[in-house]
């Protein structure tokens, strides 16, 4: 076992580090850039029942500290994903990866995900419970506990792999969500997805996104991203795989400290292609230099 190792629930990866989805594509596009079987693992981009062309441009907007992203879950659908993207990957990536699954009523996520479990290369189905819920009002399925656990006792009727539910952070208490998911049956969760920002150009006073508020992700959420994993971890027993903010090996090690047993690495992908190698190259030297020898000994320190 390699000191950088860690397990979320019985599957062992090589290293932490795994891009996050819709930060990565369905990942064959970055093998132009390195090895891919460096990586943990990776969650593909967002995948959801039907093809979706996303929202209308603009749809991006940098910020100081990261950037406004309102792309909508543009996608070719589950039926081509699986028949067209997976057989790319397959040819540059060699171990399992992470299926990202959105829906936008509990029979669609259960669908979606019932195709991605019969696909041997899939190491985890990751829940994306922050979508509107079109027969409720587009209210997120990801702020309502009960909500929540409905997706989820959904998804695990019709699934055997490990299901890992992704939180939204635009919730008074995220604790509520991540306990309401777990008891329902999840096997480990996935925290956070982005928060919710907004940018005007100050020469027109409009929005500068097409949909006027959009997820904000980057450097500047990784203090909240971080105090709701160590929160989350103090709540439930599961496996959680932190994300916020990461640029490098001293975020990683934060994020373990917190309890997470793994970390996704999102906006730095689109800032920096070879950022997941780098990162996983600087983990080993800052472990040498803070006297850490393996990363599992340092999982929820921060708890004790």
């Amino acid at each position: 076992m390699s000191r950088l190792t860690v397990k979320l629930g019985d599957w062992e990866l090589d290293n932490p580090i795994i891009p996050a989805s819709g930060t990565f594509g369905f990942g064959y596009e970055f093998a132009k850039y390195y090895d891919l079987d460096l990586l943990g693992s990776m969650s593909l981009k967002g995948t959801t029942k039907d093809p979706r062309f996303g929202n209308p441009t603009p749809r991006i907007a940098e910020c100081e500290m990261g950037l406004l992203n309102a792309i909508g879950l543009q996608n070719p659908g589950v039926h081509k994903v699986i028949e067209e993207e997976l057989p790319k990957l397959r040819q540059v990536y060699h171990k399992k990866a992470i299926a990202n699954i959105s829906g936008f009523s509990v029979e669609d996520y259960a669908y979606t995900a019932a195709l991605f479990d019969k696909e041997e290369d899939m190491g985890i189905l990751e829940i994306n419970i922050s979508c509107p819920n079109v027969k409720h009002g587009g209210m997120a399925f990801g702020t309502d506990p009960q909500a929540a656990a409905t997706v989820c006792r959904a998804v695990k009727k019709v699934t055997t792999k490990p299901v890992y539910m992704k939180l939204s952070p635009n919730v008074t208490d995220i604790v509520a969500i991540a306990k309401a998911v777990v008891e329902a049956g999840a096997d480990g969760l996935v925290l956070i997805n982005t928060l919710f920002g907004m940018r005007i150009d100050p020469r027109t006073g409009r929005p500068i996104v097409s949909t006027k508020m959009a997820g904000f992700s980057g450097p500047a959420i990784k203090p909240v991203a971080l105090r709701m994993v160590y929160q989350v971890c103090q709540a439930v027993d599961v496996p959680v795989i932190g994300v916020g903010g990461i640029q490098n090996a001293d975020d990683v090690l934060e994020f373990l400290s917190a309890g997470a047993s793994a970390v996704q690495v999102g906006a730095q992908n689109l800032v920096d292609p070879w950022a997941c190698p780098r990162i996983i190259e600087e983990l080993s030297r800052k472990m040498d230099e803070y006297g850490i020898e393996t990363l599992e000994e340092i999982i929820g320190r921060a708890q004790k």
